[in-house]
């Protein structure tokens, strides 16, 4: 079997943008499909006996994903959750897109700072916290029933689905938030504080599409094109 095919498991992922994502990041030179069932054994199956060469994965599936692995890698060893898995001659391999693209984002606008709070200790606050120790930053997490004083760090990872009370309280230099669906800062209501720069959840989105894909083809993304997408909603 010829395995020339990309695709997303999950439920449910109708709505999911990854197809429109990975288009552009390769002009639509390969194919992809939303690989959909209410099971995760079915959709794994799927998946190992179609002709698809790497896969995304999506909730409620990831830690299925990573423990199904051959070859986890170390963040995916420590988070326990999957969202990339690409076959290999010697079995399946698993990475974590959420550890690298905030890893990449910490990178890009980070320079120079030191502190870290993560706000949300759901699978995207667990792989944020990793990416964040990684980067060498002091790195504390919060739930979402500890911010009634705030928080103050050079950083702040805001992962939390919605508000909670507290959050009109943080203080940083620099706020990434993961929603990009429902987003709670910027157009979401509310406001940055004073002299903080926000890193909306599409170039969160964006930046997981721009490491994992790599991982996934083998071929760098157009990174421009993925950007354009998410920039036209």
């Amino acid at each position: 079997m010829i395995y020339d095919r990309y695709g997303l498991i999950g439920h449910p992922i109708g709505h999911s943008r990854s197809p429109q994502l990975f288009e552009a990041a390769y002009g639509g030179r390969y194919g992809y499909d939303l690989i959909e069932a209410e099971q995760f054994s079915l959709a794994w199956e799927r998946f190992v006996e179609g002709p698809y060469r790497a896969i995304n994965v999506t909730a409620p599936f990831k830690a299925d994903a990573a423990a199904m692995a051959d070859f986890p890698d170390e963040a995916v060893k420590r988070l326990g959750a999957a969202n990339i898995v690409v076959r290999t001659d010697r079995g399946m391999a698993a990475h974590n897109s959420d550890f690298l693209g905030v890893k990449l984002l910490l990178e890009r606008y980070a320079s120079g700072m030191k502190s870290v709070s993560v706000i949300g200790f759901g699978g995207a606050g667990k792989a944020a916290a990793a990416a964040a120790e990684a980067c060498g930053l002091e790195t504390k997490v919060l739930r979402h029933n500890e911010l009634e004083n705030g928080a103050e760090a050079d950083v702040i990872i805001f992962t939390l689905p919605k508000p909670a009370p507290g959050c009109e309280l943080l203080r940083g230099k620099l706020l990434i938030e993961a929603n990009y669906r429902n987003p709670s800062f910027g157009n979401g209501g509310l406001e940055l504080p004073e002299g903080c720069l926000l890193v909306p959840g599409l170039q969160w989105l964006a930046a997981q599409a721009v490491t994992g894909y790599e991982l996934m083809t083998g071929e760098k993304p157009d990174a421009e094109s993925i950007e354009k997408v998410m920039s036209n909603g």
